[in-house]
């Protein structure tokens, strides 16, 4: 099992779509997925599930928020497994193919605030309490997912990550495999790039030398994936010059760049989470097939032979 991490420090980079996309490519080439959303805004949940449902069924106590509140609270956090729910129409439709399947996490609107919460679980009375209680808050995910991955055999867990880096996003870091980061080709959106690799590297080191005070805390070491490019705007069969010199700024930071890039189409991407699928498995459902789903097709095949599913 592949536990992967889809950040960027910046918003509106089409993160949440690459998730999804992902998600329904592997699915459709019979992998068992969990999409767990880590981002406040919700937005790759209410790709799967409408508002409504959200509201009704999970909202109360069905969301990552409900299983991070108990740890804020001092009290035992359910299993993950009890917050797990399989979206209908994505997966009546894998099911009808005899495909893969889908889980999901759901997010919460209000997770923004459980970092305030946990914030406070960070003091200690000794400098080596402080350290001990760095691992147990930033390591809790990790340890919930070890169980899970333990009664659920997924072949992949994707999480998608807020565009910050806070104890929520340290946890799902921490918790990974592999990082994979999407990004527009603009100034705004590449910029911080570099810094979050580097704040990525000085998470590790520092979780790493406290976990040496904890016989029974492992290491992290999760890999760079590389950079996969969003909303290109071709021309003449490639990116248009303003977004190259963006790639190429990238290819220059030494990070691996996916070769295969998404294109910018606002109405198709847009469209999709209305209709609970990702656009690749929407159009394997309508049978209409494009430039785009063919370029999906081919990024996840890189995909698949960089983590090894």
């Amino acid at each position: 099992m592949q536990i992967i991490s889809v950040i960027n420090y910046k918003g509106g980079v089409g993160k949440t779509t690459v998730a999804a996309n992902i998600a329904g490519e592997l699915a459709y080439r019979k992998r068992k997925v969990l999409l767990l959303d880590m981002d406040a805004q919700a937005s790759l949940t209410f790709s799967f599930v409408s508002p409504d449902f959200w509201d009704q069924k999970l909202k109360g106590t069905k969301t990552i928020k409900s299983w991070f509140d108990c740890i804020s609270q001092g009290s035992t956090p359910m299993l993950l497994s009890d917050l797990v729910m399989k979206p209908e129409r994505v997966n009546v439709f894998l099911q009808q193919l005899a495909k893969g399947s889908i889980d999901l996490l759901a997010s919460h609107l209000g997770l923004i605030n459980v970092d305030l919460e946990l914030a406070t679980l960070l003091g200690g009375a000794n400098l080596l309490q402080s350290k001990r209680n760095y691992i147990k808050v930033h390591g809790n995910l990790r340890n919930a997912l070890e169980v899970l991955a333990a009664t659920n055999k997924y072949d992949v867990i994707l999480i998608d990550c807020p565009p910050n880096f806070n104890i929520v996003t340290k946890n799902a870091i921490i918790a990974s495999d592999k990082i994979l980061i999407p990004a527009k080709p603009d100034y705004l959106s590449t910029l911080g790039i570099d810094y979050l690799i580097r704040s990525v590297g000085e998470l590790v080191k520092e979780y790493n030398q406290y976990a040496e005070l904890d016989n029974e805390t492992r290491e992290i070491k999760p890999e760079m994936l590389g950079v996969v490019f969003t909303m290109i705007q071709i021309s003449g069969g490639m990116p248009i010059a303003a977004q190259r010199q963006f790639i190429a700024q990238t290819q220059r930071l030494g990070l691996d760049v996916f070769s295969t890039m998404f294109r910018e189409n606002k109405t198709i991407f847009a469209d999709a989470p209305q209709n609970g699928m990702p656009v690749v498995l929407n159009s394997y459902s309508s049978r209409t097939y494009s430039d785009i789903v063919t370029e999906i097709e081919s990024f996840v095949n890189e995909f698949c032979t960089k983590t090894g599913l």
